[in-house]
């Protein structure tokens, strides 16, 4: 069942998600996450700020931009109850939606409220940001692949195609930490700024270095052997699922991890900008939607498939 108009909005959806994504990202690379103090919702104690500080207006607005994502969310899980009959994916998918979105706000109460904001270093704060970038990409994924199967693609299926469905899976799972890792190497940019790219590197090394200097060196080499991987990925699931869908996500995926690539290097020669980390968080979230779609379009109900013997297909043949 298609319906080409709830699907359009659905990708409107997920455009919203994506610029209220790198509004909160802003909001901890300005250091305004405490714009609002210790209250949630409520702004200093008050519904409107008054007489509120700049700091205060970009929390502010990044609030008012993600209860309004919520009242989206709601209306666009109505209209999919409403457009799809029952046990059809797209209600699966909109009810996760809803959960991975009450999930988002969850994680940020939980940030403002244990003070894991503005100038914080704590190791509790790393971690409450890997959540919250796993469960952003969880929400922009299931959105994502929701309007793709209200699009018309079809159910996926990991039947006779192990091989392929694992080699996308690792993937997946290596896109996931990549972000994470760059979630924590973003902070940690943040709150221990330097003034050259040779401090930088003296400040990872140091002994006695602080816990998130010490992990962000891992993000540039994590990002070399996932970039490698998903452009490998991209190249076998083009050759082995020959149809249309599959070879356009895949040049997607593999233009992205370029471009993703490149803006690394030049995030990290410049040290680390504020508009070059929205840049480079926007490429890191389009790469994951790339990845996911290619995932469902490769491993999708009936996708064009070409059997080489011995190469991402072997899973299946071990698995008759």
């Amino acid at each position: 069942m298609v319906n080409e108009r709830f699907a359009r909005a659905t990708w409107g959806l997920v455009a919203f998600l994506l610029a209220v994504v790198l509004w909160g990202a802003f909001v901890r690379a300005s250091g305004s996450g405490a714009g609002c103090g210790a209250h949630w919702p409520v702004c200093n104690g008050e519904v409107v700020p008054r007489a509120p500080s700049t700091q205060t207006l970009i929390e502010y607005g990044h609030r008012l931009s993600s209860g309004l994502v919520g009242i989206l969310g709601i209306a666009w899980a109505i209209w999919g109850f409403r457009a799809f009959p029952r046990r059809h994916r797209v209600r699966t998918g909109v009810v996760l939606g809803l959960l991975f979105l009450a999930l988002e706000a969850m994680i940020g109460r939980a940030l403002v409220l244990k003070g894991l904001v503005a100038t914080d270093d704590s190791g509790a704060r790393a971690v409450v940001m890997g959540l919250h970038l796993i469960n952003t990409f969880l929400l922009l994924g299931v959105v994502a692949l929701t309007g793709a199967w209200a699009g018309g693609t079809q159910r996926t299926t990991l039947r006779q195609q192990r091989g392929l469905g694992l080699l996308l899976g690792v993937s997946l799972v290596g896109v996931v930490a990549l972000g994470v890792t760059g979630a924590i190497a973003a902070l940690g940019d943040t709150l221990f700024p330097a003034r050259s790219l040779a401090e930088g590197f003296r400040q990872d090394m140091a002994a006695g270095a602080h816990l998130l200097l010490r992990l962000r060196v891992l993000h540039p080499l994590l990002a070399v052997a996932v970039g490698t991987l998903l452009l490998a990925t991209a190249g076998v699931s083009a050759m082995l699922r020959p149809g249309r869908p599959v070879r356009r996500a895949a040049i997607a995926l593999g233009s992205l991890v370029v471009l993703q690539l490149v803006a690394g290097m030049v995030n990290l020669a410049l040290l680390a900008p504020v508009w070059m980390q929205l840049i480079h968080l926007l490429l890191a979230d389009g790469v994951w939607l790339a990845t996911v779609l290619l995932a469902a379009a490769a491993l999708a109900d009936g996708a064009a498939r070409l059997t080489v013997p011995g190469l991402a297909e072997a899973g299946s043949v071990s698995a008759r």
